[in-house]
């Protein structure tokens, strides 16, 4: 059986302590908290301490993703002038809040590019049109997590 079918069971029990937050962001913004959760497990295995510095071909830092919904730095200051946060270090040290604000993200991205897979993975891989495939991979392995939630959702 491969390592990734293992870890899911254990994926399962670390989401389902953060049920509560999900179910809360999926409802203030409209979404599916399954998503939400699908989204999680794939950007950070559901580790609320997760960092990321996204770096581009010279190797320089151009952003950084923060906590379990691996929220990137670009969206910091906004969150920080919304009064949602005080500084990124909000976003590791509270896991609802970061769902929260990932949360917030994806609506942000749904309104702008409408309900499609390939909007979903502007998540993951933002809107630039060169990007496409990357976006489509990533929704197909959040939709994969997606389905196995969802499997086990209905068997308990």
């Amino acid at each position: 059986m491969p390592v990734k079918l293992l870890m899911f069971p254990l994926l399962l029990i670390s989401s389902s302590a953060c049920a509560w937050c999900f179910e809360q962001a999926a409802s203030r913004y409209g979404l599916d908290p399954l998503t939400l959760q699908a989204i999680a497990i794939q950007e950070s295995r559901m580790n609320q301490n997760a960092i990321n510095h996204n770096r581009s071909r010279t190797g320089k830092i151009i952003s950084t993703d923060y906590g379990v919904m691996q929220v990137n730095s670009t969206n910091v200051s906004r969150l920080v002038r919304y009064g949602v946060i005080s500084s990124y270090k909000d976003l590791i040290s509270d896991p609802c809040l970061n769902i929260q604000a990932g949360a917030w993200v994806l609506a942000r991205h749904l309104t702008k590019c409408g309900q499609t897979w390939q909007c979903l993975g502007s998540y993951n891989a933002g809107f630039s049109p060169s990007l496409a495939s990357t976006r489509l991979r990533y929704a197909r392995q959040v939709h994969t997590i997606w389905l196995n939630l969802r499997r086990h959702q209905a068997n308990s």
